[in-house]
């Protein structure tokens, strides 16, 4: 079972913002080149987005379904890959004062994961799982740091207009 975590410098409304937008996927997912949401639900219960992973010449389009969706502190998914295989992918956030301690747990679902998951697997995971933290880290926090300057730009300007 691979399971990582990674403390964001941002609170938990930031980064749940970014979970909830499906085509922004592939900015922190390692290996995901693209990322869109079927509709306009995501991420509610039932909800999907397409991706396609890439790696050297080869492509894999594959789809990944919300299974629970309980804002603004978890959101499970899975991951498949074809019709008989499948990863279940859980993303917790609690809060850490006025940052986020991300929690994230994947692991085999369906099909012939199970038959191939050993050590050297849950190995190589983990080092996925760092990365890919790592990146949505750094997408939380510039997107904290765009909000942020937004609103004191919002600010100034309203301040300028009543002065």
């Amino acid at each position: 079972m691979a399971v990582q975590h990674r403390l964001v410098q941002c609170p938990p409304d930031r980064v749940w913002d970014v979970l909830c937008d499906g085509d922004r996927y592939a900015e922190w997912v390692v290996g995901t080149y693209d990322s869109r949401q079927e509709d306009d639900r995501w991420p509610q219960e039932g909800s999907a987005l397409r991706y396609r992973l890439k790696l050297g010449p080869w492509t894999f389009d594959g789809r990944t379904i919300v299974r629970i969706h309980e804002p603004p502190r978890r959101l499970e998914l899975e991951a498949k890959a074809g019709p008989h295989a499948s990863a279940r992918i859980a993303i917790e956030l609690v809060p850490w004062g006025g940052e986020t301690l991300v929690v994230l747990d994947e692991h085999p679902l369906r099909g012939r994961g199970w038959t191939f998951h050993h050590a050297a697997i849950d190995a190589v995971s983990q080092i996925r799982h760092r990365s890919m933290l790592a990146r949505l880290a750094r997408t939380c926090e510039e997107h904290a740091g765009a909000a942020a300057e937004g609103d004191a730009g919002a600010g100034a300007a309203g301040a300028g207009a009543h002065a």
